[in-house]
C-alpha cells in the first residue's frame, strides 16, 4: 500500500473488521446498560479495559452464556451485512411492561437496498431495511474508538435523567435482520417490544467506513 511522504498511514477497516467492532460495542453496551440500570446487582459484574475506559461486563454465568449466545449469531450476521438494528428491551417482572428500550440502528455502507427484514430475538424478535447514506471517509480503529467513548459515558449519564427502575427487571435482546437471513431454530419471531407512551432521546452515533450506528434510548415516564 502506498502512502504519500510524511503523512501517517490510515489503514482501511475490512468489512469483516468493522463489522466485529460494531458487534463488540453492542456487547459492551448491553453490559453496560444491564449495569448502570441496575437490572443486576453491581456485586455481578467486573471491571476490564477498553476505549481507553473502564468497562463493566457481567460475571453471571448464566446472563454471559445468554450474551455469549447472542453475540456468536450476531458476529455472523454482521460479517454478511444482514443486521439492520439491535434492541436491548427491559422488562419489568411483576407487570410484564417493556420500561425502557435502547435502540441501536445499523447503516451499512455500499449495501443493496432489501425490501424486507425481520427482528429476531435468543427467545424473542425480527424487522426493516434501512437507507444507505453517504459513504464515510476511512477512520483508523483509534478514530472511530474515541467516537465510541462519549457514547458510553452518555449512557453512564442515563441515570440522571431516566426514571429509577422499580421492583425486579428482566431484559431481551432483539436483533433486526434481513428476512433472508439463516436463523437459528432456538432463535425466534418476536414483536417489537415497543415502550408505551414512551419518552424517546436520541443519543450519540459513530460511524466505520462501512458502518453507521445511531443510538436511541425510550423509556415510561415514572408514575405520578
Amino acid at each position: 500500500m502506498s502512502t504519500e511522504e510524511g503523512k501517517p498511514q490510515v489503514y482501511k477497516l475490512s468489512l469483516k473488521g468493522s463489522s466485529k467492532l460494531v458487534a463488540e460495542f453492542f456487547e459492551y453496551c448491553i453490559n453496560t446498560i444491564l449495569y448502570q440500570r441496575g437490572v443486576y446487582p453491581a456485586s455481578d459484574f467486573t471491571v476490564v479495559k477498553n476505549y481507553g475506559l473502564n468497562m463493566l461486563v457481567t460475571s453471571d454465568h448464566q446472563t454471559k452464556a445468554y450474551i455469549k449466545k447472542i453475540m456468536s449469531q450476531l458476529n455472523k450476521w454482521m460479517v454478511g451485512g444482514k443486521v439492520s438494528k439491535l434492541v436491548v428491551v427491559i422488562t419489568s417482572k411483576e407487570t410484564g411492561e417493556h420500561v425502557e428500550r435502547w435502540q441501536f440502528d445499523v447503516q451499512i455502507f455500499n449495501k443493496t437496498s432489501k425490501k424486507s427484514t425481520t427482528a429476531k430475538s435468543s427467545d424473542k424478535e425480527n424487522a426493516a431495511p434501512v437507507e444507505d447514506p453517504n459513504h464515510q471517509s476511512e477512520k483508523s480503529e483509534e478514530e472511530i474508538k474515541s467516537e465510541i467513548r462519549p457514547i458510553f459515558r452518555q449512557i453512564t449519564a442515563s441515570v440522571t435523567f431516566l426514571p429509577q427502575l422499580n421492583g425486579n427487571c428482566t431484559f431481551n435482546v432483539l436483533v433486526y435482520a434481513d428476512a433472508d437471513s439463516d436463523v437459528p431454530i432456538e432463535w425466534g419471531d418476536s414483536d417489537a417490544k415497543e415502550v408505551k407512551n414512551a419518552e424517546k432521546v436520541q443519543l450519540r452515533s459513530f460511524s466505520t467506513s462501512n458502518h453507521r450506528v445511531d443510538t436511541l434510548v425510550s423509556y415510561r415516564l415514572a408514575d405520578d
